[in-house]
């Protein structure tokens, strides 16, 4: 296996097992946020607000594993 080959697996794996904490997590968010509604419709509101605002949190991290993986794939030798 070429070196170029063995940082293309690395950037793959890193990247992937990166991604499954956000994954799970905007799952995670969205189920209990849908559960609370279904419980209390009045306070949906809140809660959607609240969901939003950790969901684009979570998707943060999702970006910052996107861009460590494009800068291990394009800079790292």
């Amino acid at each position: 296996m070429t070196p170029e080959v063995m940082k293309m697996l690395a950037v793959g794996l890193a990247v992937g097992l990166g991604m499954l904490g956000p994954a799970l997590a905007l799952g995670l968010i969205g189920f209990a946020a849908l559960q609370g509604i279904s419980r209390n419709p009045e306070a949906s509101g809140p809660i959607l607000t609240n969901m939003i605002l950790i969901g684009a949190l979570a998707e943060a991290v999702a970006i910052y594993v996107l861009i460590i993986g494009i800068i291990l794939a394009i800079v790292v030798q």
